[in-house]
């Protein structure tokens, strides 16, 4: 499970940022949006992540990326189970013009998550549509993956012949598929000699150290059911103490040594694996295997005492089963479950690997079955899925109320201030301020077209003219004929001072001209503002309250909506959680059934203890003892 988790999120990863980094540079992000929406996603908030990248291809906002901001929705949507809306996205990838490598990683990314989700043949199909190899490390596992897939079918020379194809330096899991394929095969020496390989084989993590310890196993049970019980011990020795396979290890060493005639040898293993929960089917098995044993060397008191300790806590565990049954039905499990692995989003990330605290379910040991199911961890997934969904409805209804509250205030503030807008508004009389803009430009125009350097004369210079005409006219009256010296004088000074001043305004006209026509033109910018502001201010009289009626609307539909999908969800939650109690409920049953058989077993092996008791005491009791006639 851990494994294929690990691929599924090297599947999606190397989806969204384009290929895998061995072969491909880092891709710099260019649009803000879709780097919004990756930085939710690798923060694993995948429902965030799904809606921002959704309203950001609506708006057109993830450019140059339109293709891999697919490849990311689509492995989201398959992410919550929804394959047929994940399909449709990789059908329109491949329909469109997307790159070829951006296709077959969708394809695989499909495959993937239906393998996951138990959909072998759907799975199938889409891995059969990859074309070209994939970047590596993907390759390798598209390998496995299909190899696997022959393996549900149970095609193992397939999934064999395609495994070998692998490079020599292929990983564990794949060698180790293989060898398991081949043996499941017909090809037994071939197979076991691989897995002997990966069993003495130095590891490097946990991982690895499983593996090694799952092939051991398989080779040791293996060769007890070939009659090797040589060999069988010799793979299991290789098995660690404390790992996952230790328990099923240690009851088949004991048992290759039962079958080696040496019972005292296998009480060592069967000694340590009984002090160990009993809720492991092989700690059960040892529990009638140890007085077997005792009994094959003649202790047959002690093997008496052992298999009646083993009926009492045989009854004790069926007990205990009863009480976790009881309270995996008043829901403590899921409670528990769900408060001690906590998750912030949706999606199949988070792990579950905390049972509910020992007060609330006193015998979580019996749970560990149920939690590794691959069955269960899928239905867990979904009823968190369905408790996120129902607290983001409940969110969006306490938000509604606040999107109400605030298109109340704004249609209050609206209407309160379109009045006071219009009447500064009204007091600005643009149609006039048009006409004198008008006037203006008609005497620039004028000015222009005469070259008429007075008419951009300052007020200082229009003064000075204004003198030096009245002085003309003063000159005039008192000297008409002109005659008079000192007269003629001051003319002649008026004369030059009035040139002077018509050649300063000839000299600055250009520019004055131009500055006319600026500030015109600013003149112009400003009326034309003024005139759109005006012009919006009469739509937004007749627009705004439509727009608020559109809003109010929006909000009594996603009302009414949430309204109906609330207790949807509530109906779907309560569904989904007495399947999972069922689930569970079914293990411990399973569980149960396992106990009886065991206890039933040992009363036999006492009754037939008794019997041998009774019949020797018999012997004894008859005279000439043993060699008396029968």
């Amino acid at each position: 499970m851990r494994r294929l988790l690990q691929f599924a999120s090297l599947a999606l990863a190397v989806a969204t940022v384009g290929a895998a980094q061995a072969q491909l540079a880092p891709r710099k992000v260019e649009a803000l949006h879709y780097g919004d929406t990756l930085f939710e996603f690798f923060q694993d908030k995948h429902f965030d992540a799904l809606t921002g990248l959704m309203v950001s291809q609506h708006f057109d906002r993830v450019k140059p990326h339109d293709d891999h901001a697919e490849v990311l929705r689509g492995g989201l949507l398959l992410s919550y189970g929804l394959h047929k809306e994940a399909s449709e996205v990789f059908a329109r990838l491949i329909e469109s013009s997307a790159p070829p490598p951006v296709r077959d990683r969708a394809w695989y990314h499909l495959a993937k998550i239906r393998y996951q989700r138990g959909l072998t043949d759907q799975a199938a199909d889409a891995l059969a549509r990859v074309e070209r190899p994939l970047p590596a490390p993907l390759e390798e596992d598209r390998q496995l993956l299909a190899a696997q897939l022959l393996m549900a079918r149970a095609d193992y020379a397939g999934a064999a012949a395609l495994l070998a194809a692998l490079p020599p330096k292929a990983s564990l899991v794949a060698r180790y598929n293989l060898g398991v394929a081949l043996v499941k095969a017909g090809d037994v020496d071939k197979g076991s000699a691989l897995l002997d390989q990966i069993g003495q084989q130095p590891a490097f993590d946990e991982e690895q150290r499983a593996l090694r310890d799952r092939a051991n196993v398989a080779l040791g049970f293996a060769a007890l059911q070939n009659q090797k019980p040589a060999d069988s011990r010799r793979y299991l020795q290789r098995v660690r103490l404390d790992g996952l396979s230790s328990n099923k290890a240690l009851l088949g060493f004991g048992w290759a040594a039962a079958e080696l005639g040496e019972p005292k040898t296998a009480l060592a293993p069967w000694q340590e694996l009984v002090r160990r929960p009993i809720s492991d089917p092989a700690v059960l098995e040892a529990r009638i295997a140890m007085p077997y044993a005792l009994a094959e060397i003649g202790a047959a008191g002690q093997a008496l005492d052992g298999y009646q300790d083993a009926v009492t806590q045989f009854e004790g565990e069926r007990k205990a089963l009863d009480q976790s049954i009881a309270a995996i039905r008043d829901g403590v499990l899921i409670e528990g479950l769900i408060a001690n692995n906590p998750r912030g989003g949706m999606g199949w990330y988070g792990s579950l690997d905390k049972v509910p605290e020992p007060r609330k379910m006193p015998h979580g040991g019996h749970l560990t079955a149920v939690l590794a199911g691959h069955e269960f961890q899928e239905a867990f997934k979904n009823l968190r899925d369905l408790i996120f969904l129902g607290g983001n409805l409940e969110g969006w209804r306490d938000k509604l109320v606040v999107y109400k509250d605030m298109l109340a205030n704004r249609r209050q503030a609206f209407a309160e201030r379109l009045p006071q807008v219009r009447d500064k508004a009204g007091a600005l009389q643009l149609p006039k301020v048009q006409e004198r803009r008008d006037a203006l430009a008609e005497e620039l125009k004028k000015a222009e077209a005469e070259t008429d350097v007075l008419a951009f004369a300052d007020p200082k210079q229009r003064d000075a003219l204004a003198r030096v005409e009245a002085g003309h006219a003063t000159l005039g009256q008192a000297d008409p004929d002109g005659k008079d010296a000192e007269l003629a004088i001051a003319r002649e000074r008026l004369r030059r001072v009035q040139g002077a001043l018509t050649w300063q305004l000839t000299q600055t006209y250009p520019e004055r001209l131009w500055s006319a026509h600026k500030a015109l033109k600013v003149a112009d910018a400003e009326l034309a503002q003024a005139l759109t502001r005006d012009a919006n201010l009469v739509r937004a009289a007749e627009e705004e309250p439509k727009r608020f009626e559109k809003f109010a609307e929006r909000i009594a539909a996603l009302e009414q909506r949430i309204a109906g999908l609330v207790p949807r969800v509530a109906a779907l939650h309560k569904e989904q959680q007495g399947q999972l109690q069922d689930f569970a409920v079914a293990e411990l049953e399973s569980q149960k059934e396992r106990l009886e058989v065991y206890a039933q077993q040992a009363r036999l092996a006492i009754a037939q203890l008794h019997d041998r008791a009774q019949l020797a005491q018999s012997r004894n009791a008859t005279p000439g003892g043993s060699d008396a006639p029968r």
